[in-house]
């Protein structure tokens, strides 16, 4: 039997028809049932020589590979199965379309708009283009069918907008143009307004249709006469924020890293030094139905879809356009000019027609993918954007006419000699793969021989080390939540969604630290880079990959680096002894006069370089450098022993202190702490209970601790919960102290914790404390962020507003 038997496929069709997100867990157990079977098809002789590849071998072991599976019926029906247009499971679906209409028809007879307009969208996304029943056009409809629906909830600018598509799509929809008139009446454009009234009366067929317009264009007309009519003035305001002209940077060759970039000047914190577009992006599986497949931003109620497949989701037209190609609409034949119009009103025709006339500026990055099949569904993120990436180097081939080798041609670095041996028969399974997905569109262009395949092995480890997660910071709680102080607080209100992965040609060239002095943001797809304090002219110009000084502890940031990105940080945080690295995840000594850290599971030695070894289980982790002088006054409180060099070997065992050297059950000790911290957060709704969890946790864990900060932001938000916000407010600067002694006082996530405690104490109307803790959040979000602080963060600008409008009424109550 094949890979895919017939009873298999006739249940996936099945449920694949019944709605889109139905392909969510389709997608991700066919990805690695394909990799499992194709894997396990392989003779172990071939296995081996695949393993012990190198990259001057891998040619001859990717011929190998395809040369074995290619007569296989499985791999055959494999790939049938992910490119054949004639099953493709996400192609345009009429009839599907046509279901969901009448169920959004249904809801909006009921009133429920909401819902309607949820049906419609999903019926927007089946929806083929072209297609005209009864004289009607199937796109059309759905469009003024939404737009009715936002209309009657209130979204009238989205409604607007979907009058706008509805009409680019058929010019003399009647129906299309009265919604938009009577949308801009309510947005108080009386003049388009007019317009639209008129252009409705005379593409109306029916008579009691035109009695209708006729007497809302009458209404309208006498309403305008017996007012001036000022037109509102749009404003869109940008928020500049340019690259120092005064700043350049170089790439530079580091003695440890390789190559990072740098600076031949001194560069003062806050700089913004480079800004880019990525060389190729894609959403991530978690983010297809809710951000826009090219700028990833959240999608409006008027999303719009791809107009031949039914996997991408777009925010606007420019999006669309960007992504797919040209828009391409089927204006009816029926010519307006035919109909008694004024030239004023022509032009107004011809200025909303040809509002969606966007062209795409660079090559699009969905078009070798679309037409139904569903390759790009099923396979995984990284596959698909090397995907991406070889249509982008096609076509600059195409234009060129220049053959190149593709990694040559991307100057970034593979380590494909670092990749674990039981990583690389799935590199080059998924390359195979790949290679016979893209030959379905570029044809003979792109053929599936072992030097494209090689390539795609070393692209695919290439993206593994040099792509960048997009990220946008949003907030858990609606603005309102946020800033009423008649409602209570969520204490957590900030949070990072992964949204994109994507590869920038120079953003890669940036090395990591787990102290960074650059941050690194994203404004849609751009990225954004910013010093985040002085640098030192040719001092390394250094961001965070994910792991930082503070966030976790040393074990577990080299673990991450070393399986994510293959190689061991020798950055300044992992070099030296950080205070956060000893008390981050470590006990309380049982001596309540001492203030030292017990360790779990690590074995610590001195060396003769005059070096801390740490070793968990047998394996090497890191080499922490001893201060040679002035140690840190923190450091030595926690961990004296450290510095006596004569009894380090015999002191310094997991369970002892680090101080004193007091022994700890920490089997005991464990038990206990678990079973807290379990019912900690099982006891949202007794308050009494978590206290005393809260207890339990700060007599085992350290005091600074992230575990202890961790409690109290728990117990500062079930106060919350509880109506009690003075106590949340005590709770919640607790957790902030602690994590500033983890970070600095200056570190971003002191930021995001500020704005929870600005929040509360609004909440409490406390506004001289907000205000001066508004003040720390600007001081920091303007450190990371620049001037896009504000664009990124507007809650912040309106959490300032609130404070200065309770302190003017405290004022003029006093003065009264």
């Amino acid at each position: 039997m094949g890979l895919f038997s017939f009873p298999f496929l006739s249940f996936c069709l099945f449920h694949l028809k019944c709605h889109a997100a139905s392909l969510i867990c389709y997608w991700k157990s066919t990805a690695l049932f394909v990799m499992e079977r194709l894997k396990h098809l392989v003779p172990d002789e071939l296995k081996q020589a695949i393993a012990g590849s190198t990259c001057e071998t891998l040619s001859v072991t990717c011929a190998g590979l395809l040369e074995f599976l290619l007569p296989l019926p499985e791999f055959q029906q494999v790939i049938s199965e992910l490119t054949d247009l004639e099953i493709a499971l996400c192609r345009k679906n009429e009839s599907r379309a046509l279901d969901l209409k009448l169920q959004g028809n249904e809801c909006f007879s009921k009133g429920n708009f909401t819902q309607a307009i949820s049906f419609y969208s999903q019926a927007l996304r089946y929806a083929p283009l072209h297609t005209e029943s009864k004289d009607l056009n199937l796109v059309a409809t759905l469009y003024v069918n939404r737009a009715s629906s936002m209309h009657k909830s209130g979204l009238l600018e989205e409604c607007l907008r979907d009058c706008n598509r509805a009409i680019t799509v058929k010019p003399n929809y009647a129906k299309a143009w009265y919604r938009r008139g009577k949308v801009n009446e309510s947005l108080q454009k009386h003049k388009d307004a007019i317009y639209d009234l008129e252009v409705a009366l005379n593409t109306e067929t029916t008579t009691s249709g035109k009695k209708s317009i006729n007497q809302g264009l009458e209404i309208l007309r006498m309403r305008v006469d017996s007012a001036s009519m000022v037109e509102p003035s749009e404003y869109d305001v940008e928020v500049k924020d340019a690259v120092a002209r005064d700043v350049s940077t170089l790439c530079v060759e580091a003695p440890t890293k390789g190559r990072g970039m740098a600076s031949p000047n001194d560069i003062q914190p806050a700089t913004l030094i480079h800004a880019e577009d990525p060389l190729a992006a894609i959403v991530t599986k978690p983010c297809r139905g809710t951000h826009c497949h090219f700028c990833f931003n959240g999608v409006p109620a008027d999303s719009v879809f791809c107009p031949s497949c039914i996997i991408p989701i777009y925010c606007s037209e420019n999006c669309l356009a960007q992504s797919t190609g040209d828009i391409s609409y089927s204006n009816s034949a029926y010519s307006l000019a035919r109909c008694n119009l004024s030239q004023d009103v022509l032009n107004h025709v011809a200025d909303v027609i040809s509002e969606n006339g966007i062209r795409c500026k660079g090559v699009p990055e969905h078009k070798h993918e679309c037409g139904g099949a569903h390759w790009t569904a099923v396979l995984p993120t990284d596959v698909v954007l090397a995907g991406r990436i070889v249509a982008k180097e096609m076509e600059g081939k195409r234009l060129s006419g220049v053959n190149y080798n593709l990694i040559d041609s991307l100057d970034l670095l593979h380590h494909y000699e670092l990749v674990p041996p039981n990583e690389r028969l799935e590199l080059h399974i998924y390359a195979i793969v790949l290679c016979y997905c893209m030959n379905s569109y570029y044809k003979s262009d792109f053929q599936s021989t072992e030097v494209n395949i090689s390539q795609l092995v070393l692209l695919l480890c290439l993206i593994k080390i040099n792509s960048m997660a997009i990220v946008h910071v949003s907030s858990t709680d609606s603005l309102d939540k946020i800033l009423s102080p008649s409602i209570n607080v969520k204490t957590s209100c900030i949070e990072q969604v992964r949204v994109g992965q994507a590869i920038y040609s120079t953003g890669s060239l940036f090395n990591h630290s787990c102290q960074p002095n650059i941050n690194s943001y994203f404004l849609s797809r751009t990225l954004f880079v910013r010093t985040t304090e002085l640098v030192p002219s040719w001092t390394p110009l250094e961001l965070s990959y994910g792991p930082q000084v503070g966030e976790m502890d040393i074990v577990e940031r080299q673990r991450l680096l070393k399986e994510q990105y293959m190689f061991i940080c020798e950055c300044s945080g992992c070099s030296g002894l950080n205070f956060s690295d000893l008390v981050i995840n470590s006990f309380s000594c049982q001596n309540s006069r001492c203030h030292g850290v017990v360790l779990e599971n690590i074995t610590l030695k001195i060396l003769e370089d005059n070096s801390v070894q740490a070793l968990v289980g047998a394996s090497l982790v890191s080499n922490l450098l001893l201060p040679a002088s002035g140690s840190d006054k923190s450091i030595e409180e926690v961990a004296h022993k450290l510095f006596q060099k004569s009894k380090i070997g015999s002191c310094i065992h997991p369970g002892c202190c680090l101080n004193c050297n007091a022994y700890l059950d920490l089997d005991s000790v464990n038990a206990n702490l678990s079973e807290a911290t379990l019912n900690m957060t099982r006891l949202a709704d007794s308050l009494d209970r978590a206290l005393d969890c809260l207890a339990k946790i700060k007599s085992m864990r350290h005091q600074h601790s992230k575990t202890v900060a961790q409690a109290e932001d728990s117990i500062a938000e079930i106060f919350v919960n509880n109506g009690n916000l003075e106590h949340a407010i005590k709770h919640c600067k607790m957790s902030i102290q602690i994590l500033e002694k983890l970070y600095h006082p200056n570190h971003i996530a002191i930021g995001h914790e500020l704005i929870k405690l600005a929040s509360l104490q609004l909440s409490v109307c406390h506004a001289a404390s907000a205000s001066d803790t508004i003040k720390r959040v600007e001081t920091i979000f303007s450190l990371y962020y620049g001037a896009h602080a504000a664009k990124l963060f507007p809650y912040v600008n309106m959490l300032r507003q609130q404070t200065l409008d309770y302190q003017t009424s405290c004022n003029l109550r006093i003065s009264a």
